[in-house]
Formats: C-alpha cells, sequence, structure tokens
C-alpha cells in the first residue's frame, strides 16, 4: 500500500512539541530524501547530524538486517559481545581506557554529570560544583537543561539543577575567575564547537589551557562530542584538532547512523568512577544499536570519510563565500565558521 499524500495538520495524537515543516519523508537514498508527494530533496540536515553514512547504504542495511534476524535487544544482565568489540573501538581512536553504552546524547551527558559528581563525593567534596559555558545545549532533561546555556529553553522548568558554573568561551581570564578559591569545583564541561548554541568552537589554544588547568587542580575535563564528533569536522572527535584527550568523552547522534546510541568514553582517571549499581541503562548497549556502531566506524575508515569531510567541508565554506561575498562584505551576513562538515552563517537576523 502505498503512503497517502501528505495533509499539513496538526495531529491531535501526538504532543506538539516540534515546530514541524510540512513534509513528510517517505525513503531516501545516499545524501538525497523523498517526501510522500515523490518530490526529491538534498538531505542537509542528516538528522540533525546522525546520518553518518546517509540513507540505504548498501554495506549498512544488509548487516542491520542481519542482526535483526539474531538479537535485537537482550539485557545487560548478559554480556554483549559487541559492546566489547565497540569499545575497544572506540578506546583505540580516543586514546581513553573505558566505555559505558546509553541510548542517546542526553542520557550520555547525564552520566558524565554524575561522573563528575561521583568524582566529587569520592573526594569528600559534599556539594560538587562543574563549570559549563554559556550558549551550551547539553540536552532537556532537568540536570542537562541546567547545564545548557540557554534561558529560552530553559523557561518554565525551574527550579533548575544547582552545582553549575557558568563562564564565556574561550576567556582564560573568567574561567580563573570564576573558579578561584572554590574547593568545590569538581569539572569542567562543554561541546568542543557548540551546535545548537551556533557554530561557536573552543580555539585549540583554549582548549591546551584549560586541560592544562584541569591537570593542575585534577579536575575532570568532560567534552561534549555528542554533535560535533564521529568524523564531522574531519577527526574522529573536535577536540582532536587541539591534540588534547579529555577524562570523560560524551558521544551520541552519528555513532549509530540513525539506530538511537549513546556512549560515555572515559580516560584513566574517571573510568572507574562508576562501580557496579551506580549507574544503568535498559535499552543501551543493545544488540542492534552496537552492530549499528561497530558498522558505522568500519564503513567510515573503509571509505575515507575522514578525509572527504575535510574535503567537502573546505569546498562548501568556499562555495558559501563565494555565494556570500556581497552579503559578507556588507556586514549583512557577519560570518562562516565552522569546520569540516559543521559550518554555520551567521547574519543580521541572527545576531542583531
Amino acid at each position: 500500500m502505498s503512503a497517502a499524500p501528505f495533509i499539513e495538520a496538526a495531529s491531535p495524537h501526538v504532543m506538539n512539541t516540534y515546530g514541524r515543516v510540512p513534509i513528510a519523508l517517505s525513503h531516501g537514498q545516499g545524501c538525497r530524501v523523498w517526501d510522500v508527494n515523490g518530490k526529491q530533496y538534498l538531505d542537509a540536515l542528516g538528522g540533525i547530524a546522525v546520518n553518518t553514512l546517509g540513507h540505504n547504504h548498501p554495506k549498512l542495511v544488509p548487516a542491520l538486517q542481519d542482526q535483526l534476524s539474531k538479537l535485537i535487544h537482550t539485557s545487560n544482565y548478559y554480556h554483549v559481545p559487541n559492546q566489547e568489540v565497540l569499545a575497544k573501538k572506540l578506546v583505540e581512536l580516543s586514546g581513553m581506557t573505558n566505555v559505558f553504552f546509553c541510548s542517546t546524547g542526553l542520557e550520555a551527558n547525564e552520566a558524565a554529570l554524575k561522573l563528575a559528581r561521583k568524582f566529587g563525593h569520592d573526594k569528600g567534596i559534599e556539594r560538587p560544583e562543574i563549570v559549563v559555558y554559556e550558549k551550551a545545549f547539553h540536552g532537556r532533561s532537568i540536570a542537562t537543561l541546567s547545564a545548557t546555556g540557554n534561558p529560552k529553553i530553559q523557561a518554565g522548568f525551574g527550579p533548575l539543577v544547582e552545582g553549575f558554573i557558568r563562564v564565556p568561551l574561550n576567556n582564560m581570564d573568567s574561567l580563573r575567575a570564576a573558579t578561584a578559591n572554590n574547593p568545590n569545583v569538581v569539572a569542567v564541561f562543554f561541546e568542543a564547537i557548540q551546535g545548537e548554541g551556533g557554530i561557536h568552537a573552543m580555539h585549540p589554544d583554549y582548549l591546551r589551557a584549560v586541560r592544562q588547568l584541569c591537570d593542575e587542580r585534577n579536575w575532570l575535563l568532560m567534552i561534549d562530542e555528542v554533535q560535533c564528533g564521529m568524523g564531522r569536522t574531519g577527526k574522529w572527535f573536535a577536540h582532536q584538532w587541539a591534540g588534547i584527550t579529555p577524562d570523560v568523552m560524551p558521544l551520541a547522534k552519528g555513532l549509530g547512523s540513525g539506530v538511537p546510541i549513546g556512549a560515555v568514553v572515559a580516560g584513566p582517571k574517571a573510568a572507574n568512577i562508576f562501580q557496579v549499581g551506580n549507574h544503568g541503562t535498559t535499552f543501551g548497549g543493545n544488540p542492534l544499536a552496537m552492530r549499528a556502531g561497530v558498522e558505522t566506524i568500519r564503513i567510515m575508515e573503509e571509505e575515507g570519510l575522514l578525509v572527504n569531510a575535510t574535503q567537502v567541508g573546505a569546498h562548501l565554506a568556499g562555495a558559501l563565500a563565494q555565494a556570500l561575498k556581497t552579503e559578507l562584505a556588507s556586514g549583512s551576513v557577519k560570518e562562516i565558521r565552522g569546520q569540516g562538515l559543521m559550518l554555520g552563517i551567521e547574519d543580521l537576523i541572527a545576531f542583531g
């Protein structure tokens, strides 16, 4: 049975939480999608940085079909062999040591916040505090919403969770001043390149300086790579452009090419904070998600997608600069910024 033509109307049964555009998609191939009326589109959204391999990839689809015919879900009470395969690969790519699997970026960030708090409690700090950033976005649970730096999406959900210190981007003086003589600080938490906040990158020198400060003060350096990770900038993880390694790194989105998956990768300072019973998940680490993660990375390596992200991103940035040359000269477009295939255009409407 073919899909009925899409009619723009609010559903009487689905909660009205999204400002939807009047499009219903039926299928995709590579970087293109088709709606239920047969109209073709270039998929520039990619499921909000999720569809790493595009649609209907000839290597991914058979692998997932094979997994579907075997096991979709079991339980973390049992060993899931591909958890170890995927964890080993993420450790290899990141230079870190251990991985916890969940289902979303929000869950990964929530777990990172719990790691930081327990890290503090294990040191005898009763009320641990975490440094977060202006314009940040880490999720919509109460804790991740509190870490987020957007008052508009926080409105209506107070009281927010305490224990966060907010500072501006790329300003070491502000970071030092905000944390001076405060023994409760346990971690610094940020996106290497802010996504929802407007494609604002942490400068490499700043990243290196924060890494050094965390080492000096025995804080956790926690870098949210949910949106900017998994090869989108031309490195596996965006912080790698600065040549540093975090202590905690949440991942999600592109790791499973559309299958829900999240992960928290930890280095030696954080790898053993969680013990049995401290944290858990029902769906996280299930066989289907783990197969999706394993196959995504395998195909990315086979097809050289990191190099592709660098090359296509440079072409796109150059083409945008040429197309918007007049607007850039006049100031109606302020800036084209980002790295690889994580680019943004800021115009007068955005910052005026």
